[in-house]
């Protein structure tokens, strides 16, 4: 057992870090295939192309961090490998579970104002939907707190 000065060692660069890059304000997710380790989707500059692209853009648009005019904000995460192994880069969007292919800048721009501004999927990239399901709907209300 960790004793309560250990404990707050340990919880408090957490919650900092929570504050800091405003997770618990992320609405979406993106998950993109890049600098792979063995390129088998895509080249891995083409890869390292789409995630630049990908971060650059979510900065500039003010995504990247929850603002007052936009409480709330969407996060990316470099995958080494989605393991699709085709037609890449390959971009996830959770928690609406939409995988897309392709995923070039020009195809990245779309993806963020369609669907992560727009709320619209842009099908003709689209191979995949499958949303996350709600696993907290059966879990009582203390417990989610």
């Amino acid at each position: 057992m960790i004793a309560s000065s250990e404990s707050d060692l340990v919880v408090e660069p957490l919650v900092k870090a929570v504050q800091a890059l405003g997770l618990d304000k992320i609405q979406h997710h993106i998950f993109i295939c890049a600098d792979q380790t063995k390129p088998l989707c895509c080249s891995k500059e083409k890869s390292l192309e789409a995630w630049d692209y990908l971060k650059k853009r979510l900065t500039e648009l003010k995504l990247d961090q929850p603002k007052s005019t936009r409480p709330a904000c969407t996060f990316r995460t470099k995958a080494n490998c989605l393991r699709v192994c085709t037609q890449g880069p390959i971009l996830v969007v959770y928690p609406d579970g939409v995988w897309y292919h392709s995923a070039t800048p020009n195809v990245i721009e779309r993806i963020l104002q369609e669907h992560i501004l727009g709320s619209q999927v842009v099908e003709e990239y689209v191979f995949l939907t499958h949303p996350l399901p709600d696993c907290f709907s059966s879990v009582p209300a203390e417990v989610k707190d």
